[in-house]
């Protein structure tokens, strides 16, 4: 059975968007999941099928030896997830910055998902590795509490960074963008609202 959400609007050619909420909180409060809805919401609405990810929702171990992450995937929900990862042609990660870096648990979700036999692929002896995951375009939006220029220019998006070059490029994935939105919690409601509205502009043309 999947656990997660699978939308789509009949009768319109749109792209195969894959949203991955990246909260491990699944209070339905919190501000990364308004995001994720926004975008899924917007992009249904503009033709695309969509199917959404919550990662707080989701029940899967933890990996702890490089044997557990060299082997291919024995949870069903990550195969699951594996599937829809080839399935979409547009990939959308929301999630919090946390110690300047993903939540734990988001973290032990995509060492679970983004194994080495899933990503890559090698054909017969002597060829090239084929990279699973290729062409597939990306969209990453961070929240946090301090100002996104803060992060951006002062900190350097380290996490940001590492997340597009050694996880997403690695496996062929881009365009990669990306959205800072700081003062999360702290900021004014017409703030949050102006980010929800430019996340739905971006959805209605998938990117």
């Amino acid at each position: 059975m999947r656990m997660y959400k699978s939308c789509r609007m009949i009768g319109h050619m749109g792209k195969r968007i894959l949203i991955i909420d990246g909260h491990p909180d699944p209070a339905p409060q919190r501000y990364i999941h308004a995001l994720a809805a926004a975008y899924g919401n917007e992009a249904t609405s503009a033709g695309h099928e969509v199917r959404t990810i919550t990662v707080a929702n989701l029940d899967f171990p933890v990996l702890r030896s490089r044997a557990d992450f060299e082997c291919v995937a024995t949870c069903p929900i990550i195969e699951q997830i594996q599937g829809d990862l080839a399935w979409c042609e547009h990939v959308v990660i929301v999630y919090p910055l946390w110690l300047g870096s993903l939540p734990a648990l988001f973290k032990g979700f995509l060492e679970q998902v983004f194994r080495p036999f899933f990503v890559l692929v090698t054909p017969a002896p002597g060829g090239l590795v084929k990279k699973r995951l290729r062409g597939k375009s990306v969209r990453i939006i961070v929240t946090m509490m301090m100002p996104a220029l803060v992060y951006r220019w002062y900190f350097g998006a380290h996490s940001l960074k590492c997340l597009k070059r050694n996880v997403l490029s690695f496996c062929g994935m881009r365009p990669i963008r990306s959205n800072l939105i700081g003062s999360v919690g702290i900021g004014s409601a017409e703030h949050h609202c102006r980010s929800l509205e430019r996340i739905r502009r971006y959805a209605r043309k998938a990117r």
